[in-house]
């Protein structure tokens, strides 16, 4: 069994109270082993536990500890010891593979590990699930877990990840679902392989496991200029787009009418490429997968509009004005015309918002790729340079989505400290929220 080596322990924790130290080996908490960060942080959800420790020399530590219930016994966990596991399939759709020569290490990592669905949100395929790790989800009651569907479709399941153990979906979900193990489920939708008549099978298939699996998002394939040797996929146009949309809104409304939960729901760019407005936040029933870009413009909408009507409110008492700074913000082509839409609404309450929107075409990894999130130093430089020259800005804001998260480096390793410098405008990221976009603008 892998043992678990502490890397460190924290000052003034219960741990470094009781000589804990870096290098021992916590064998097990009340009775069961420890192996990794998912059984710590499972095991010491309690007020009273029984500790074993292994010093360096083999001598064995037996500690009863008494503490409050979510209270840490200390354990320093660098990101390395995770062990992350790592994706056995060769998804035609994959983006990973569709990634550019030369850029950091960290980018090519495909995971595919059911911790790092709970821990962080991460989406995972079930194909390297093994019993026992099965076993302990639901021992532990880990959830809600979130997992690449796809398809409900063994054999196209098993041709679009290109794993022969891709097509038992279906137990996994049932496994789940006599377990009351909540689920999220996410379909990246490729044309001519899972869409039309198998989209409408597979969201049937998927009703039936409501509400343990609680949402089902659908994102449009991402096609890169870097698919050289790869299967040749085609992108949605606005036809495909229109027939996606109306399949998935069937079952929305189905769902939405016998449960007042709509339970699946398109990401934005299926309307962006439908040409179809964004529609109002009631649609994703409290926003279950945003961070899949799921809602994003509806939300952001939303929080503008509420933060206009608390400062118009605010400036009844004490008058808020725009600040005199020559703002501009950065946005994926996608965005562009509904980004105008908004500063247009923030220019009516306040006109002297001196406020454009820079569309930045995405040269790095292809034209295709329209969203924020994918933007990268260089495409910014190079278009924004000129622009600049014609019309000057004082700072530029960039969505944080286009950031590692944490920090303030792009894709392409760019910081906004250096670019800035390049352009010689300061560069701010931005949460995705009305409330910071406002706050920006105006002198509040």
């Amino acid at each position: 069994m892998k043992k678990f080596i502490i890397n460190g322990v924290e000052d003034d924790s219960i741990f470094s109270e009781m000589e804990v130290e870096a290098g021992d080996i916590l064998l097990s908490i009340n009775g069961m082993p420890v192996t990794d960060i998912l059984d710590y942080r499972y095991l010491i959800a309690d007020d009273t536990l029984a500790v074993e420790i292994e010093k360096p020399d083999g001598e064995i530590w037996e500690l009863d500890i008494e503490k409050e219930y979510e209270e840490d016994l200390g354990v320093v966990f660098p990101e390395a010891m995770i062990g992350t596991k790592t994706c056995k399939n060769n998804c035609v759709f994959c983006f990973i593979d569709q990634l550019p020569a030369g850029m950091r290490e960290s980018l090519y990592v495909k995971d595919d590990d059911e911790r790092l669905s709970f821990l962080t949100g991460n989406y995972i395929t079930m194909t390297n699930l093994t019993p026992d790790e099965l076993n302990r989800i639901i021992r532990y009651r880990i959830m809600p877990m979130n997992l690449s569907i796809h398809t409900t479709n063994p054999s196209l399941r098993i041709k679009m990840l290109k794993n022969r153990f891709a097509g038992d979906v279906m137990s996994y979900l049932n496994t789940f679902y006599d377990n009351s193990i909540q689920m999220n489920g996410q379909i990246v939708l490729v044309p001519d392989f899972n869409d039309g008549l198998e989209l409408e099978k597979t969201l049937h298939d998927l009703k039936a496991f409501y509400p343990v699996l609680q949402s089902v998002s659908v994102v449009p394939v991402g096609l890169s200029n870097h698919r050289q040797g790869l299967e040749k996929l085609r992108l949605f146009n606005q036809d495909d787009a229109l027939k996606t949309l109306a399949i998935i809104n069937a079952v929305h409304d189905e769902m939405e009418a016998a449960h007042g939960d709509g339970f699946v729901y398109p990401s934005d760019e299926f309307f962006l490429l439908a040409g179809l407005p964004i529609p109002e936040s009631d649609y994703y029933s409290g926003f279950p997968q945003i961070e899949n870009g799921v809602g994003m413009m509806a939300d952001f909408t939303d929080s503008v509009q509420e933060t206009l009507q608390m400062i118009k409110k605010k400036n009844a008492v004490s008058p808020i004005t725009a600040t005199t700074k020559r703002i501009g913000i950065l946005t994926g082509t996608a965005a562009y015309d509904y980004l105008n839409n908004l500063v247009a609404v923030i220019k009516e309450a306040y006109p002297l918002v001196n406020l454009t929107v820079f569309p930045i075409t995405n040269h790095f990894f292809g034209e295709a790729i329209t969203v924020s999130g994918l933007l990268t130093g260089a495409d910014i430089l190079a278009q924004m340079k000129p622009q600049l020259e014609m019309n000057p800005c004082d700072l530029l804001l960039l969505p944080e989505n286009a950031l590692r998260s944490g920090t303030d480096t792009l894709l392409d390793d760019w910081t906004l400290e250096t670019l800035g410098e390049a352009l010689n405008v300061p560069i701010q990221g931005i949460p995705v929220q009305g409330e910071d976009l406002l706050a920006t603008l105006l002198d509040k």
